[in-house]
């Protein structure tokens, strides 16, 4: 399961790291403008987006810290989602085209088996919906305009991955991951096994690292005091 640890604020600067609990249907650039506008931050970045329909921790870099973007980057994640048996969408998500598969339900025996194969060190192949760029242009914009988008396979580490609950069509899962894994794939890899098809329905990410949504600021409550009290120093 995914635990929360505790990093200690550090407010000796303005520049640093600034946890951010992000709020579902925006962007993770809505939310470095957001800091712009209300949080009076020069300069800003973050350290890994989210989907506009997932929710949770953002890490986002102030000032110098921004030059150490490579260093979270490579941080496991935590995820809670939910994933919606019974049917494929074109995006791997809610916001897709669905195409109906299969109405089964699933043993208990089932489950527990796909969840197993999908643990540990896997292949799975990014979504063509997703932020990596083919010859310089993200794969996303390739896919909208109607383009053929083939993205290579790689190996990423699902290090625990666990069902929280299973009421038919909805299986909600833990997940505790590496770095550049894809909870849309894993969802849509967990259909195909089942043979029911899959798409994800919701996401929460719960920690990178060290470091937990429980410590983040909403943005609703961002003004510049917020921010600097907020602010921390990379833990070691």
């Amino acid at each position: 399961m995914c635990q929360p640890l505790t990093v200690v604020a550090n407010h000796s600067d303005q520049a640093g790291i600034l946890l951010v609990d992000k709020p579902q249907g925006i962007t993770s650039f809505d939310v470095i403008r957001h800091l712009r506008r209300e949080g009076g931050v020069a300069k800003a970045g973050h350290a890994g987006t989210l989907d506009p329909m997932a929710t949770g921790l953002m890490i986002v870099l102030i000032g110098a810290a921004t030059k150490q973007a490579d260093r979270f980057l490579k941080l496991d994640k935590c995820y809670r989602a939910t994933i919606q048996l019974g049917a494929n969408s074109s995006t791997g998500d809610a916001e897709g085209e669905l195409t109906p598969v299969s109405d089964r339900v699933p043993s208990p025996a089932e489950l527990d088996q796909a969840i197993s194969h999908h643990t540990g060190l896997i292949t799975q192949t990014p979504p063509a919906y997703s932020a990596i760029k083919i010859k310089g242009v993200a794969a996303y914009k390739r896919a909208r305009r109607g383009e053929k988008v083939e993205i290579p396979s790689r190996q990423v580490t699902i290090h625990d991955l666990q069902i929280l609950d299973f009421s038919y069509p909805n299986l909600a899962v833990s997940a505790n991951v590496s770095s550049g894994t894809y909870i849309r794939t894993l969802a849509e890899d967990i259909g195909r096994q089942l043979g029911t098809g899959a798409y994800l329905t919701a996401l929460r990410r719960l920690s990178i690292g060290d470091y937990t949504v429980e410590q983040a600021i909403k943005l609703d409550d961002v003004n510049p005091a917020a921010v600097s009290s907020h602010l921390m120093k990379p833990s070691p």
